[in-house]
């Protein structure tokens, strides 16, 4: 696809600096891009590549102050990372508008309603009585379980698996592997020992415009529903537990588990390989640090949680910087004791 530099200040409401007749064919970093290509600058280290970039064109800051001539069209908006994110968003959609119909061999159950638009590649199944919304893409050997739900504009890739009853809003994305409705780990124990299953009758439940990663496994609710709120995006390789509530626009990288049962706020941050306990309460805003793990209820909005258990990260940075002075620490305590040896015991 291919448009003029002016074309794409219009989409992005930016004005242009330099010949914006030229003509742009792809997207690529300011370091690595060629003619024809556009790129965005929003880090500032980055800057020096600004002056030397082979791109046509350049997306910067509004307010940006030139230290030296550039070749390239500039286009100057408020935000140079959202408005490439905005570029992004509308190439990947452009690419995407020839994935129309459906390839053979599919399945569609008895009773199942299918919008407009849609795409159903070769070896996805979708189940009894599901109710598929317009312009959904379900990319080939996806599963639909009987009853599931989909909003339009929802893109499930290769390989998801979605069990009964899943509801999934609009504008959602749900990577390859992914699984959705996977029986909770509910357990009872019983009295020679040995563990007897809890059925769980629950589903879950995803808000519009989520992302779920690839091979990231949300497990049904007990009863009820695991939700996950609008605008929530988890990364790869995530476990959610029953009865779980991710907040809207919280974000989870790999790797992190979240036990059963506990809610977590909005515009939280849980990076990667973070652990957290069951029946748990974290405020919205709440940042926790990679390999943390939090083990009681955050009630406070705004914190930072470090360490494993986790605790403020104010604490947890003074903890540190004294346990680095450990050794220090004790070689000067042991010449205290020699010159001030306690006295015998009579």
């Amino acid at each position: 696809m291919e448009f003029t530099v002016s074309q794409v200040a219009e989409v992005l409401r930016g004005t242009t600096e330099g010949d914006a007749t030229q003509k742009i064919d792809r997207l690529a970093k300011i370091e690595e891009a060629q003619p024809g290509s556009l790129s965005f600058l929003a880090n500032a280290k980055y800057e020096p590549h600004l002056y030397t970039t082979g791109a046509s064109a350049v997306i910067v800051s509004r307010d940006l102050v030139l230290r030296q001539p550039v070749t390239a069209a500039l286009i100057r908006v408020d935000d140079p990372y959202s408005s490439f994110t905005t570029l992004l968003e509308f190439y990947q959609q452009a690419t995407r508008t020839g994935r129309r119909g459906v390839e053979e061999p599919t399945f569609l159950g008895a009773g199942s309603e299918v919008g407009e638009g849609h795409y159903r590649g070769a070896f996805s199944y979708v189940g009894e009585g599901c109710k598929i919304g317009r312009d959904v893409l379900i990319f080939p050997h996806a599963y639909l379980g009987d009853r599931c739900t989909i909003g339009d504009g929802t893109i499930i890739y290769a390989g998801a698996k979605l069990y009964p009853d899943t509801v999934v809003g609009a504008r959602c994305v749900i990577h390859a592997g992914a699984v959705l409705g996977s029986d909770g780990f509910g357990f009872a124990p019983q009295p020679d020992g040995s563990y007897r299953p809890i059925p769980q009758i629950g589903n879950v439940v995803l808000e519009d415009n989520v992302s779920i990663g690839a091979n990231t496994t949300i497990d049904c609710a007990t009863m009820g529903s695991t939700v996950i709120r609008e605008g929530a995006k988890i990364d790869n390789l995530v476990q959610l537990a029953h009865n779980v509530e991710v907040g809207r626009h919280t974000v989870i990288a790999s790797q992190t588990g979240v036990s059963g049962s506990t809610k977590i706020g909005d515009f939280c941050v849980l990076a990667g390989q973070t652990g957290i306990a069951g029946h748990l309460t974290l405020a919205n805003h709440t940042t926790v640090t990679a390999q943390s793990g939090v083990g009681k209820s955050i009630k406070e909005e705004g914190v930072f949680l470090q360490g494993a258990p986790a605790f403020h990260l104010r604490d947890s940075l003074r903890a540190q910087a004294v346990f680095r002075h450990l050794p220090d620490l004790e070689r000067r305590l042991s010449v205290l004791e020699r010159a001030n040896p306690k006295p015998e015991k009579s």
